[in-house]
């Protein structure tokens, strides 16, 4: 190595450590303090935006340090919650409900990985929190209103489902505040604020509601699944719209009003929104706001009242942060009242067939145990049901098998000329009484009953971590063998390959799915058209590789009617007399061997 090039290596061995001391103490620290920047603009934006332009909150907004979990709780002094369902704290700093973990739910099918964290505070790496409190009309006079930096005091340190929490809170000018909080063995919060006019002047007040979360939350990735805002306002129907949307709307922003409702965020499980009072009216705004990092917020408020002086008034609400678990959910329909509270699960345009699938397969699993055999079970009553019609379609394509000689001679005969060989094909179905789409009739009346299944398996909670049997420890996720790697004897994931990933999860399920659906189709007669036989013959291909990503429980649904499906068309089929070549083959194979 020539002296040269010795001094290249030590320049550039020298350059990289400087870069290194370099971003470790400067630009790193300098990009935290920047985000710091940039989140306290956002909060500075967001505060005087909540309700219509005129409502603004009190108080000024509190510059934000970027910390780690822990030490952002430690930021302020806390009330443990602590009941069946959830553990957390909420920060008497601020009043916020912003410590929500769910006890019941694990990361992973291991019962030893951590807990499900939902909420966390404002200052932590993932900010999502909600709270509840007075507004007042943005005036040089007005009293000064709880804001982020209020202390408050409390009368317990710990709040239990049959042990409510109240906290307290003087302005120093006449107003006294009050929160009681009450939660229930689930995950539904219910907040009491209050405020009594001790003062000799009438104030004007609005209550308010919200939902914040600082930053894109990691979607899970499907389509057909609704991540993002989500909210009943008055009597119309859920008001889905998606982070990228909100982000189009002009200003960042989109409001809504009616009597009664609630807003907030859905993810694929789980979900934080808030409630107001059912029965007033109220505005309801989607926001989002900033540039890079983006602070997303849902919340309501409500229309003014006036505080007279002697006086009190009070404001309840709701706020759910948990598990979108199905009775749950129904049940806070009726008690407190929340309205079409179950359209916080994203069932679909096939509502009226996803919610009752889901509750024919919730009930066969009571009954048998296992998730997977309730799709088993619940695919043969599916079957029974279209039984005359498939039934009927079979016997179609029985007749259809029968006259392929005969559909072999036309074209023979008429050789190129495919509209007269259309014609004398139709003039034939005619005679023998056959409908060339009859056997198209089971696949078409499928599909609504394919996709609610989907839905079912994709967007709710009790399919979550549902085993199976063997190497299908979640029902919701895909089949975690595959070919590509010898079953796991290859160290190594192929799904992970950047755009191509999804379609190289063909493990044993899907395979099996696979070979299920090209033995189906080698019982259908061939089509006459040759681009639409090759087409045919690569469809369980395609579909191999396109259902090995779906979830498990759904490709086990498809391999299982697949043969199910077999075995009615080949007792049909045999009994109107046609003889399967496709299985005198396979038996000369196997008995030669």
């Amino acid at each position: 190595m020539t002296q040269h090039t010795k001094n290249m290596l030590i320049a550039a061995a020298l350059s990289l450590a400087f870069i290194g001391i370099w971003d470790y103490f400067y630009a790193f620290p300098q990009m935290d303090k920047q985000r710091a920047r940039v989140i306290e603009q956002q909060r500075e934006a967001t505060l005087p935006k909540l309700g219509a332009p005129e409502k603004s909150a009190a108080g000024a907004a509190r510059p934000l340090v970027l910390k780690n979990r822990a030490e952002a709780l430690a930021a302020s002094p806390r009330i443990t919650i602590d009941t069946r369902s959830i553990a957390g704290s909420i920060a008497l700093k601020g009043g916020r409900i912003d410590d929500v973990s769910l006890k019941n739910y694990h990361e992973t099918v291991d019962r030893q990985s951590p807990i499900i964290v939902l909420l966390s505070p404002e200052e932590s790496p993932e900010p999502y929190f909600a709270e509840t409190g007075f507004l007042t009309a943005a005036v040089d006079e007005a009293p000064a209103l709880p804001t982020t930096d209020t202390l408050w005091s409390a009368d317990g340190e710990k709040l239990t489902a049959t042990h409510p929490v109240t906290l307290s809170w003087e302005n120093g000018q006449g107003l006294r505040f009050k929160r009681k909080i009450s939660v229930d063995d689930e995950y539904l919060f219910t907040v009491e604020d209050s405020v009594e006019n001790t003062t000799e002047k009438p104030v004007q007040l609005f209550s308010f509601t919200r939902v914040t979360r600082i930053g894109r939350p990691k979607s899970a990735g499907y389509a057909a699944l609704h991540e993002g805002f989500i909210g009943v306002i008055g009597d119309e129907g859920a008001q889905e719209v998606n982070y990228d949307k909100i982000e189009k709307e002009p200003h960042g922003q989109k409001t809504f009003k009616g009597s009664g409702g609630w807003v907030g965020f859905t993810d694929k499980y789980w979900g934080a929104v808030v409630a107001p009072d059912q029965s007033a009216p109220l505005e309801a705004r989607y926001s989002s706001i900033g540039a890079n990092l983006k602070t997303y917020q849902a919340d309501t408020v409500s229309e003014p009242k006036t505080l007279e002086p002697g006086k009190e008034i009070s404001a309840l609400a709701h706020v759910f942060a948990g598990a979108k678990e199905v009775d749950t959910l129904d049940a806070y329909k009726i008690n407190p009242g929340l309205k079409r509270f179950d359209l916080l699960i994203d069932w679909g345009w096939f509502y009226f067939i996803t919610r009752p699938m889901f509750r024919i397969i919730d009930f066969l699993y009571k009954i048998l145990g296992n998730f997977g055999l309730a799709v088993l079970a619940v695919t043969v009553l599916v079957k029974l049901a279209f039984l005359p019609i498939a039934n009927s379609s079979y016997k179609s394509i029985a007749k259809m098998r029968a006259i392929q000689p005969k559909i072999k001679e036309l074209k023979e005969k008429y050789g190129d000329d495919k509209q007269k060989f259309n014609m004398e094909q139709m003039e034939l179905y005619k005679r023998e009484k056959i409908s060339p789409l009859g056997g198209c009739i089971p696949m078409l009346l499928q599909i609504p009953v394919f996709f609610s299944l989907y839905k079912v398996l994709v967007v709710t909670i009790e399919m979550r971590q549902a085993p199976f049997y063997g190497w299908i420890k979640d029902l919701s996720a895909p089949d975690p063998t595959n070919i590509f790697n010898l079953f796991g004897l290859i160290p190594y994931d192929p799904t992970h390959i950047p755009m191509f990933g999804t379609y190289l999860a063909l493990g044993v399920w899907p395979l099996l799915m696979g070979v299920t659906m090209w033995l189906q189709m080698k019982m259908n007669p061939e089509p006459t058209d040759e681009v639409q036989k090759i087409a045919f013959g690569w469809m369980p291909v395609m579909f191999t590789f396109t259902m090995g990503g779906f979830a498990s429980g759904l490709v086990i649904y498809w391999t299982w009617n697949n043969l199910l499906s077999i075995l009615q068309q080949w007792v049909i089929m045999t009994r109107a007399g046609v003889k399967f070549e496709l299985w005198d083959n396979l038996r000369k194979t196997f008995s030669r061997a």
